[in-house]
């Protein structure tokens, strides 16, 4: 490893959209720009290649450039990246050892379908694991079902497989404290906003979420007031968290896309390879949300 991640893992880790030309094909000029852009919001790490990044529409060439790029322009920032997207163990175990070689810090494996399966997720994440000396993660990614895993199984990756962290997609109060009461000397990271605040309060410490992709300092704030004991300000921070969150939650995720561009980076178009776009009506409300975020010191 180049750089070492916290100790226990913990932190803010803001995810990476990829940029798309008219054509479809990756901006990455485009890309470098906004990288620069997520290392400078105050978060502590960049996760690269992830269902923001639309990496399942994404070709195992495009996403090691990508990983490769983002750890070119992280600056002070460490980077993580999903490492089990091909199909087959094989092309997996290739996978993992070329995205280790890309610099990244940590990489992250999806639970590849295996959620309802604990002895056989718990097998295959062992035998990943002996192909990278990096630091590994879990993802529980909605685009491979069933994805989610119970408190129980998530203790067993830990303790058999050295998981050092999850990226916990239940969006369930439950599902959350589970994961907490089995994670050990890991770092349970949450995705879901609504239980932000009370995951932190039962000992969550790390966030990988849709809207860190284009409001990462919003995080960043959050957490230093979290860490420095002050309630009332914490409480604040997350309100604006949960305001940024409705702001992008229509139009997945090229809403995020076109917050991106209105802080000023351009190239960042309102489009995914989905062929998803932006109303007139909807790019309208959300440079409204902007403005306000502007005149409350919240966005550049």
């Amino acid at each position: 490893m180049k750089k070492e991640l916290r100790e226990n893992y913990s932190g803010i880790y803001s995810l990476m959209l990829t940029p798309f030309a008219a054509d479809l094909s990756v901006d990455y000029d485009t890309y470098i720009r906004y990288t620069e852009y997520q290392a400078s919001q105050g978060v502590e790490h960049l996760f690269a290649v992830c269902g923001s990044s639309e990496m399942a529409n994404l070709s195992l060439e495009e996403r090691l450039k990508l990983a490769k790029l983002t750890v070119a322009h992280k600056g002070d920032t460490t980077v993580v990246a999903t490492a089990n997207m091909e199909h087959g163990l094989a092309k997996q175990i290739e996978e993992i050892q070329k995205m280790t070689e890309t610099g990244v810090d940590g990489v992250v494996l999806t639970t590849r379908g295996m959620g309802d399966r604990p002895e056989e997720l718990v097998e295959y994440v062992g035998t990943l694991c002996r192909y990278t000396d990096l630091p590994v993660f879990m993802y529980e990614f909605p685009g491979l079902r069933p994805h989610l895993i119970d408190g129980d199984t998530y203790g067993r990756l830990v303790r058999e497989c050295g998981i050092c962290g999850i990226k916990d997609t239940t969006s369930t109060y439950e599902g959350i404290r589970d994961k907490i009461a089995q994670k050990g000397d890991s770092c349970v990271i949450q995705a879901n906003m609504p239980f932000l605040l009370d995951a932190f309060r039962m000992g969550a410490r790390g966030v990988m979420a849709t809207p860190t992709s284009c409001g990462g300092a919003f995080f960043a704030r959050f957490y230093d007031a979290f860490c420095s004991g002050d309630s009332a300000l914490a409480e604040k921070r997350f309100d604006e968290i949960t305001l940024l969150d409705c702001a992008i939650d229509s139009g997945f995720n090229v809403s995020a896309k076109y917050l991106v561009q209105l802080q000023g980076i351009s190239g960042m178009e309102p489009r995914n390879r989905g062929g998803q776009t932006l109303s007139s009506a909807r790019m309208r409300s959300l440079r409204s949300f902007h403005h306000w975020c502007v005149e409350n010191g919240l966005m550049s």
